[in-house]
C-alpha cells in the first residue's frame, strides 16, 4: 500500500471511530449532563476519556496483530463467546442506529422544514448509497473525514459565542463538586462501548493493515480518534456550560438544540441542524458497517453478502423508528447498554492477548494489560452502581 493511502486510511479509521461515538446520543447526553452537573461534568469527560484511551489502545493492538476480527478472536478465546459478543455487540448497534436515523431526520426538519420521518427516510438512503459505490472503503473514509471536520468547526464556533467560563470548567474538571455513576457509564458506553470499540480497528482489518510490524500506525490511529472524540465533547460541555452561565435554561426535550439556539440564535439553530445531521449520519454508516463486520465472518455466504446485510441494517433500523419513534429514550439506553457491553468485550480481548495461538509472538505491554482489567474492574463497578440505582 502507498504511503499516502496507509496514512488515508489510518485517518479513516481514526474519524470512523469519532464519528461513530459523535452521534445524536452524544450531542444529547453532552447537554443533558451538562445542564445538570455544570461545571463537573468536565470530570466526567476526562475521567471517560481515559477509560476510553486504554480501552481503545487494548482492542486495536490486540485486532490488528491477530489479524482476526473480534467476534472470531473471542471464540478461539472462550469457544462460543464470540456468537455472544456478536449478538450483543448488533443488538446495541441497532438500538444506537434506530436514534442515529432518528437524529439525521431531526436535522433535515431543522434545515429544511422536512417531516423528521421523511428527513429520516432521506437520510436512511443517503447511507445506503454509501454501501453502493464501487468502492465503498474509500468512500467510507471520504465522508467520516469531510463531515467530522465541517462537525469540529462548527461546534469550534459556537463555544466563541457562548463565552463559556474557562477558569471554572478547567478547575471542576480537576476537582469536580460531584460524581454520577450513570453518567459515566452512559458516556463511556456512548463514546466507546458497544461496537464503537472495535470500528477503526475492524476497519484498519479490512483495509489490510495488521500485523505486528504496522502497530505504531495502529496506535496512532487509536489515539487520534480517541482525542478527536475527547476534543469535540469537551468543547460541546463548554457550549453548554456557557449558555447555562447566561442565566438560560437547557430544554429537555431537545438539550442540544437548546445549546446552539441560545448561544447563537436563528443561525445557532440552523448550525445544530447541520451538526445533528453530520454526526447522525456518520453515525449511522459507522454503526451499519461495524456490526455487520460482526457477524460476516460466521458463514462465506454472509461474508459474500456483506454490502446487502449492511444496506439491510441501515433500511430495518429507519423502518423501526418511523414505526416506533420515540428517538430520544433510545438514544440514552443505547449508550447505557453499550457501557455494560465494554467490560464484556474488552475482559475477552484481554484474555486472547494472552494467547500465542492468536497474538503468535507478540507480547502485548504489561502496563496495557493492567490498565485495560483496571477499566474492566470501573466499568463493572458502575454498571452495577447504576443497576443498584445509585
Amino acid at each position: 500500500m502507498k504511503k499516502s493511502s496507509l496514512s488515508s486510511v489510518i485517518l479513516g479509521a481514526a474519524f470512523l471511530m469519532a464519528t461513530s461515538a459523535v452521534g445524536p446520543g452524544f450531542l444529547t447526553q453532552t447537554a443533558d449532563f451538562t445542564s445538570k452537573l455544570a461545571a463537573s461534568f468536565g470530570f466526567v469527560i476526562l475521567l471517560s476519556v481515559i477509560l476510553d484511551i486504554f480501552a481503545q489502545l487494548n482492542v486495536w493492538c490486540v485486532l490488528t496483530v491477530s489479524e482476526k476480527r473480534a467476534q472470531d478472536v473471542a471464540n478461539e478465546t472462550i469457544y462460543g463467546s464470540g456468537f455472544v459478543l456478536a449478538a450483543l455487540i448488533v443488538f446495541g448497534g441497532l438500538a444506537f442506529n434506530i436514534g442515529n436515523i432518528a437524529g439525521a431526520g431531526l436535522g433535515l426538519n431543522v434545515l429544511f422544514g422536512l417531516d423528521v420521518e421523511i428527513g429520516a427516510v432521506i437520510s436512511a438512503l443517503i447511507g445506503i448509497s454509501i454501501f453502493l459505490v464501487k468502492d465503498a472503503g474509500k468512500a467510507l473514509d471520504l465522508v467520516v473525514k469531510i463531515l467530522g471536520f465541517v462537525m469540529l468547526g462548527l461546534i469550534i464556533y459556537v463555544v466563541f459565542t457562548s463565552q463559556p467560563p474557562l477558569g471554572e470548567a478547567v478547575f471542576r474538571t480537576f476537582y469536580p463538586e460531584r460524581i454520577d455513576a450513570l453518567m459515566v457509564v452512559t458516556l463511556v458506553g456512548g463514546t466507546v462501548g458497544g461496537y464503537i470499540t472495535f470500528a477503526g480497528a475492524h476497519r484498519l482489518i479490512d483495509a489490510g493493515i495488521s500485523g505486528k510490524e504496522n502497530l505504531p500506525q495502529v496506535t496512532k490511529s487509536a489515539t487520534t480518534g480517541i482525542l478527536l472524540t475527547a476534543v469535540i465533547r469537551f468543547l460541546l460541555f463548554l457550549a453548554a456550560f456557557g449558555v447555562i452561565s447566561m442565566g438560560l435554561t437547557i430544554d429537555p426535550k431537545n438539550p442540544p438544540a437548546s445549546v446552539f439556539e441560545n448561544a447563537a440564535g436563528t443561525v445557532g439553530y440552523k448550525i445544530f441542524g447541520i451538526v445533528m445531521w453530520s454526526a447522525a449520519i456518520t453515525s449511522v454508516i459507522g454503526a451499519a458497517y461495524t456490526s455487520v463486520s460482526f457477524i460476516k465472518t460466521f458463514s462465506a455466504k454472509l461474508e459474500k453478502h456483506t454490502k446487502y446485510l449492511t444496506i439491510g441494517f441501515i433500511a430495518f433500523s429507519a423502518l423501526v423508528f418511523v414505526l416506533i419513534g420515540r428517538p430520544v429514550k433510545v438514544l440514552i439506553f443505547a449508550g447505557t447498554i453499550n457501557g455494560f457491553i465494554l467490560p464484556v468485550g474488552l475482559a475477552l480481548i484481554l484474555i486472547a492477548s494472552r494467547k500465542q495461538n492468536i497474538v503468535k509472538d507478540y507480547k502485548h505491554p504489561i502496563w496495557l494489560q493492567i490498565t485495560g482489567w483496571i477499566v474492566v474492574l470501573i466499568m463493572l463497578g458502575f454498571s452495577l452502581l447504576t443497576l443498584l440505582g445509585e
